[in-house]
């Protein structure tokens, strides 16, 4: 099995790709122990000592750093990773652990504009955002205010807010005229 290494614009995070599905659908982020307690992988990860965050994707696996040197952590990380994937485990404990994202909230009066807004974010920015190890969704519209929830490399990532309030803020504004702000949730 050969992990493929990417770095992400998140000096804290490194994308791995195993070269295969790794969740059919979805995004999983995990945080801390106690939420990677639903997958065999996650629990190996964060057995790592500096390891702050992992992050499953269609066909990658982000993991963050709180301490230590990535020369030290990579060795580790590969190992898990293959060790996890030759075992032949599940990456999820429960089938049906992958939770749902929170409720949405906007008014009803906008829903075309949260249509298009929904659209604009899942055609050209969730695609840029998964090259980089993250993911992000929409959360609501309230006064001309669009909320984002960022997750995996995108969360915490020293760019964040410049993605935000100059990539996607713009993107939006432009198509979407009623769009004043974007905001991390």
């Amino acid at each position: 099995m050969f992990i493929q290494t990417e770095a992400t614009p998140n000096p804290a995070t490194l994308k791995f790709l195993p070269g295969r599905t790794v969740l059919a659908s979805g995004t999983l982020d995990m945080r801390d122990l106690d939420e990677a307690s639903r997958s065999p992988l996650a629990e190996r990860l964060f057995g790592i000592k500096g390891i702050s965050g992992v992050f499953f994707g269609n066909d990658f696996i982000t993991v963050s750093k709180s301490d230590g040197e990535w020369q030290q952590l990579k060795p580790a990380i590969l190992g898990a990773i293959m060790e996890h994937f030759m075992s032949g485990e599940p990456l999820l404990r429960d089938a049906g652990a992958v939770p749902a994202e929170a409720e949405e909230f906007f008014e009803p009066a906008d829903a075309e504009t949260v249509a298009t807004i929904k659209e604009l974010i899942e055609t050209r920015v969730r695609p840029a955002v998964a090259n980089d190890g993250g993911d992000i969704t929409f959360r609501g519209f309230k006064d001309g205010v669009v909320y984002l929830n960022m997750k995996g490399a995108c969360s915490g990532c020293p760019s964040s807010t410049a993605t935000l309030r100059h990539g996607i803020q713009n993107l939006l504004r432009h198509f979407v005229p009623d769009v004043t702000e974007v905001r991390p949730v």
